[in-house]
């Protein structure tokens, strides 16, 4: 029997030559895999086809889109995960799920290595390959582009010389990756960092300088994820893809960045990520009502950290595993409404309301009746200020008593 080898598969011209062009150079068999995770295009019955008329042998293809929002997008938003304070992980949330479903079909095709169309200088090689040998560590990883010389120039030639039912004269001038819960885009003129993005960039948002009337949205959570908006249970999928629509339309979660790449390079991204953004705002507002103050402040230090993992490729490692385990305990009493407006590329929060918050509104008033016994206040500001106190009177005396040149000084550093 052939060796087979399992190709990630989108359809696209470089993927459609490397079923033949990776049969040709190995001898193996290949098994296209093609996993929607709301990417739009083409039906995946169309790409299947294409698929099995360009070489393969099987043709795999998944909707995964509900599984990606349930399972890979909500806890992204529980964790409040924006790489660099600003990405939030588009692409790279969306690569351990096509991993799960590659491995899956290497069993299932009983296929020893499985292929991917990365090059040797993104993240995206080290995502799939740490994931396929994490849930595979028997199987064995190639990227035609990178270890089997498969140029562009090349892909075009051998599509042309084979007749292969894929375009090969269109030429677009960005690399593209999207999915439902966001899209990303590089290389042409975005390579010089001088440059600002033209309007051909944006796909998922409209211009926020000309925007429709404001969108008012309430978004209901239920232990940390949206379950609803404007009163209208919805899924995981629908709720991001109408968050999408709205606050697309506004023109909301447009990014352009200099990111720092696992691989070392410094590279300029833009990202649009509308209903992502604003989710991410509304949940991040809700956890300010809802979460114990030192409990949310060490959950920024777990956030932080489990971003960078998922960025890094390390969605299926042990860390991860148990910093799920702290962000999911922090999320029980993640419940409640936050309202929002939409417009002018903003989402702003006007309102909140949880039955599970802390805020309590007899503690917090200042009109008369309030509940809160300020005279503990005095006692709480001595001894919160004893270390402080203790440390400077020593000062004073080894070092003598400070004059008010000293202290105007001292504050003038500070």
């Amino acid at each position: 029997m052939k060796e087979r080898i399992v190709l990630a598969y989108s359809g696209g011209l470089d993927t459609s030559v490397a079923i033949g062009w990776i049969a040709e150079a190995t001898g193996a068999e290949v098994i296209a895999v093609a996993v929607d995770v709301g990417q739009g295009g083409e039906s995946l019955e169309t790409v299947r086809q294409r698929a099995l008329d360009c070489g393969a042998v099987e043709a795999y293809v998944a909707d995964a889109r509900d599984e990606f929002a349930e399972q890979y997008c909500w806890p992204t938003l529980k964790a409040n995960a924006y790489y660099m304070d600003a990405y939030p992980l588009v692409s790279a949330i969306s690569r351990p799920v096509i991993v799960r479903h590659l491995v899956a079909a290497a069993r299932q095709f009983g296929a020893s290595t499985v292929a991917h169309g990365c090059t040797g200088k993104g993240n995206d090689q080290v995502r799939f390959e740490v994931g396929i040998q994490t849930l595979g560590p028997d199987l064995k990883c190639i990227a035609p582009v990178r270890d089997l010389a498969l140029t562009r120039d090349k892909a075009i030639d051998y599509a042309e010389r084979n007749n292969l039912p894929i375009e090969t004269t269109k030429k677009n001038p960005f690399s593209i990756d999207q999915n439902v819960w966001g899209r990303a885009v590089e290389t042409g003129f975005l390579e010089d960092i001088w440059n600002g993005p033209t309007k051909d960039v944006y796909s998922y948002t409209d211009d926020p300088a000309f925007p429709p009337a404001p969108d008012v949205v309430t978004v209901t959570f239920a232990q940390g994820v949206p379950v609803a908006l404007d009163g209208r249970e919805l899924s995981a999928l629908q709720i991001i893809e109408e968050m999408n629509r709205r606050a697309g339309a506004q023109g909301i979660g447009r990014i352009d960045i200099v990111e720092d790449r696992l691989v070392g390079i410094k590279s300029r991204e833009i990202y649009e990520a509308p209903g992502a953004m604003a989710l991410m705002a509304a949940h991040q507002e809700l956890e300010r009502v809802t979460l114990e103050r030192e409990q949310a402040r060490f959950k920024k230090t777990v956030d932080q950290r489990w971003t960078e993992l998922v960025y890094d490729g390390q969605w299926f490692s042990p860390l991860k595993q148990s910093l799920d385990v702290f962000i999911d305990e922090t999320q029980r009493y993640v419940n409640g409404e936050i309202r929002m407006e939409l417009h002018a590329g903003r989402a702003t929060v006007q309102g909140r309301r949880s039955e599970t918050g802390l805020y309590d509104f007899n503690l917090a008033t200042y009109d008369t009746g309030d509940s809160f016994d300020q005279s503990s206040a005095r006692g709480f500001i001595d001894i919160f200020g004893l270390s402080a106190k203790t440390a400077t009177e020593r000062d004073q005396r080894v070092e003598g008593q400070a004059s008010l040149d000293d202290v105007a000084r001292l504050s003038n550093d500070v």
